[in-house]
């Protein structure tokens, strides 16, 4: 199984919380569009023998593209590459995009799986967070999407200053009255060199808690698994059936292939980047150049890519995988690193697997990052 991604770098503004890469400015997207599709095809060879059985459009703001681009692109998938009989086609897409009849024609469009960024439906927090959408249209697009998508996610965000439990756990409750088998959902976190970071800097917002960031994930994790959604990557929700594909390859160690300005890749040697600037995206790919730089990934950047993804699923990080794929010194250096945590109850192994326990879940990465192998 692999899997392409398609970075959209357009947005209609800028929400005060990402860091993604993005332009406010559509001048060129035009000029977008078709250098993505060609690198599409000037880039089939890696996946010579593949199947590609996930496309993702991720952004950015992929449904500020139009039907037809959208469909350009995903023609030049099918035209380039094996692609196999099902294929999840996901579109990220913002509620402003989303009307009656938007809805519709992607119904008819090979996209067969929205995750829509509603982020709270509550006005205040869209506000503080910039969001280009209002409460009224974040109900409705979820409201006449459930008629036409079975496959939905959608995304909130916790942890937002000033937002009580109370209103989190309305946030929650609002999202499982439409019925969607998909929840994502992230923490407000402050990244360098965005609004929000300038904002709580200068005192105009108050500083993310992180105690009441985890009170009110373990209120989201509570509240889905008694809906009978599984908690199966610590920001993603879902029920039987309705894992994201894409995001579960990626997790498992999966190949897959990053088109468009910033996007990543992985082919199971190997990591690569496009370069984040979309005039210097636009000049190299109209001058037969793929913008990317690749770096060869070492033993400890496996087992260390093997703990971080392992220890944010319910797979957990296998013992004897790690004796077999990596060494016993590596299998060693893991679990003495792990007693400490496993003492503290955040950490437990059964059936031979790590694994985070209920108490661990919200501090996976960190627990991650403290077992990483540093030669």
């Amino acid at each position: 199984m692999a899997g392409i991604y398609i970075h959209i770098p357009f947005c209609r503004q800028a929400c005060h919380y990402c860091d993604f890469h993005f332009s406010t400015s559509m001048k060129k997207q035009d000029e977008m569009v078709a250098a993505i599709a060609k690198e599409i095809a000037m880039r089939k060879d890696e996946f010579a023998g593949q199947t590609v059985e996930t496309i993702y459009f991720g952004g950015g703001t992929p449904s500020v593209l139009s039907n037809s681009e959208i469909q350009l692109l995903i023609e030049a998938v099918y035209q380039n590459y094996t692609v196999g009989e099902n294929p999840e086609v996901t579109l990220e897409a913002n509620p402003d995009d989303l009307s009656p009849s938007r809805i519709t024609e992607l119904s008819n469009s090979p996209i067969n799986r929205l995750s829509i960024g509603i982020q709270s439906f509550f006005e205040e927090d869209l506000k503080l967070m910039n969001r280009a959408h209002n409460a009224l249209q974040a109900e409705a697009c979820i409201a006449e999407a459930v008629k036409h998508f079975n496959n939905i996610s959608i995304d909130l965000i916790y942890g937002t200053p000033g937002m009580s439990n109370e209103r989190w756990l309305q946030n929650v409750n609002k999202a499982l009255a439409f019925g969607v088998p998909h929840i994502s959902s992230y923490a407000l976190t402050l990244e360098p060199k965005t609004a929000l970071y300038k904002f709580v800097k200068s005192g105009a917002i108050a500083q993310p808690s992180d105690e009441v960031a985890q009170e009110q994930f373990m209120l989201l994790v509570d509240t889905l698994e008694k809906k009978g959604f599984v908690h199966y990557e610590l920001s993603n929700f879902g029920k039987e059936g309705y894992f994201s594909k894409n995001n579960t390859a990626y997790w498992l160690g999966k190949k897959y292939i990053g088109i468009g300005p910033s996007a990543h890749s992985y082919d199971g040697i190997h990591r690569s980047w496009n370069i984040a600037n979309n005039a210097l995206y636009l000049k190299a790919i109209q001058e037969d150049r793929l913008p990317s730089e690749k770096e060869k990934l070492t033993i400890a950047d496996h087992y260390n890519e093997y703990v971080m993804t392992g220890l944010r699923t319910i797979w957990g990080v296998s013992i004897s995988r790690v004796e077999a794929e990596f060494g016993q010194l590596y299998k060693i250096y893991l679990l003495q690193e792990a007693a400490n945590y496993i003492a503290q109850g955040l950490l437990s192994i059964e059936n031979d697997t790590l694994k985070t326990t209920r108490e661990g879940k919200f501090l996976a990465d960190g627990l991650a990052s403290d077992l990483f192998y540093v030669s």
